[in-house]
């Protein structure tokens, strides 16, 4: 098994049920919706702005910063 990492998010009611709501019509656990949505989004994301490099990677911290 890879190396997973868990989060807490912070997200309004109404967004939560209608993620839970869409991962259930198609036929998804909410968690798996929710990688679905990110790694598309990753997808996109080096499509329009060029691939992120390993080393770009690692320079990423995963300690969580503040947004309050």
């Amino acid at each position: 098994m890879k190396n997973q990492t868990e989060i807490t998010v912070r997200l309004p009611e109404e967004l939560l049920r209608k993620m839970l709501f869409i991962a259930n019509a198609e036929g998804r656990s909410l968690n798996n919706h929710i990688l679905m949505m990110m790694r598309s989004n990753a997808q996109y994301f080096e499509r329009t702005k060029g691939r992120i490099t390993p080393l770009e990677l690692q320079a990423v911290s995963l300690e969580e910063k503040s947004e309050d």
